[in-house]
């Protein structure tokens, strides 16, 4: 693989940064230390400017080129957080912080960009400006709604903006990224469905909300295969169905279902909205009872730009020879907020034969970070050729 050479050299060094931030986990905007890390080690690679407090508990390094002759700034972002989960990996630098950990590589993440700010730093070979992102809340928080809302892009004049994640199942340090919609909008729910509670012996006598939120349940799979166009993706599932009695004599008063939706286009976006609403309460409805629906959108669909995909693409060539084309993502990404601010893309990097993410035996592959620290550095230098 034809990775930088200085890349090879840092390995160990990256590699026990991100196992330290590995053992440590922090959750959501819960990045303290993280962030403290991030910090400190942009000051000792000698970044022009480094500040901490974006979007709460983001970080932003500012490193200048040779020249400024082109004016231009490249952002490049990687996420700090863990998630809620329980480590069962075994590993030495395992988890020491309990219902925590690294499940989804956001550790690998920022090892990788930190590895790249640093030779970035040393070498300074292109002209304008890197402005290098540590996001907070990744999962599910909306840090990077955040670190937009506290004015990154307009403050340090960021003109294009990139990320990458890595991905189980593909071959280490390969690449693979597809232009437009790539990740989805996630949006959730809580419905809770009123009946009449009563003894199970006398149904006759109640209205049944287990009934009804059975039929809604069941209703609310129509949406994608009886509303959307069929050439369209719209996943809504229910991941909790929790009743108000746990008693087996019982109908219970009440049912709540809690669950996700998952679109790729604004339009069905809005149309599966609109007709989850109708579904759920012409239904309990229809039985007698009624329904109060919290339906609240995420992050919306995460689209990378043409001209910005094909930049990404030919620098994951000079990296690892090829690029592939990569599949729809019906998980979400907060990326998005920062590509709805600016033009970009994000990229997949192969993480290997590893266990999928936000599996509690998922582990971040330390192989892989010679190509990604490789690929945030060849942006920057072929976006921004030194004069």
């Amino acid at each position: 693989m034809p990775i930088k050479n200085r890349f090879a050299e840092l390995l160990p060094e990256i590699t026990e940064w991100r196992r330290d931030i590995h053992a440590h986990p922090e959750i959501l905007f819960e990045t303290h230390r993280t962030s403290a890390l991030v910090a400190d080690k942009l000051k000792e690679f000698g970044c022009d400017e480094v500040v901490t407090g974006i979007g709460r508990t983001g970080v932003v390094g500012v490193i200048k080129g040779r020249s400024d002759n082109s004016g231009r700034t490249i952002g490049l972002r990687a996420d700090m957080d863990a998630l809620p989960i329980v480590e069962a990996t075994g590993v030495p630098y395992a988890s020491k912080t309990p219902g925590a950990m690294h499940a989804c590589g956001h550790d690998g993440h920022t090892a990788m960009l930190l590895g790249a700010a640093k030779y970035l730093a040393e070498t300074r070979n292109f002209d304008g400006t890197v402005v290098v992102i540590f996001q907070p809340a990744e999962e599910g928080g909306g840090g990077g709604a955040e670190m937009c809302a506290d004015g990154m892009m307009d403050r340090w004049k960021i003109d294009e903006v990139y990320g990458m994640h890595n991905w189980p199942g593909r071959p280490v340090g390969s690449f693979a990224i597809r232009t437009g919609a790539f990740f989805a909008a996630t949006d959730t729910f809580e419905v809770v469905i009123e009946g009449k509670g009563g003894h199970a012996a006398k149904p006759h006598e109640t209205i049944d909300s287990t009934v009804i939120a059975s039929h809604v349940v069941l209703a609310l799979q129509t949406i994608a295969s009886r509303n959307v166009d069929p050439v369209k993706q719209a996943v809504i599932s229910v991941t909790s169905f929790e009743t108000s009695s746990k008693a087996f004599n019982v109908i219970p008063q009440t049912v709540t279902i809690r669950g996700t939706v998952r679109t790729l286009d604004a339009d069905v976006r809005s149309l599966v909205e609109e007709r989850f609403k109708r579904i759920v309460e012409t239904t309990a409805l229809a039985f007698g009872g009624t329904a109060d629906v919290e339906y609240m959108r995420g992050y919306p669909v995460m689209a990378n730009h043409e001209t910005e995909t094909d930049y990404a693409i030919a620098a994951a060539r000079k990296v690892s020879g090829g690029c592939d084309d990569a599949p729809l993502v019906m998980g979400g990404e907060d990326f998005a907020y920062m590509l709805e601010e600016r033009p970009g893309a994000y990229i997949l990097v192969g993480n290997g034969d590893t266990a999928a993410v936000h599996h509690p035996e998922y582990n971040f592959n330390d192989e892989v970070i010679p190509a990604g620290c490789s690929w945030f550095a060849e942006m920057v230098e072929s976006r921004l050729p030194a004069a």
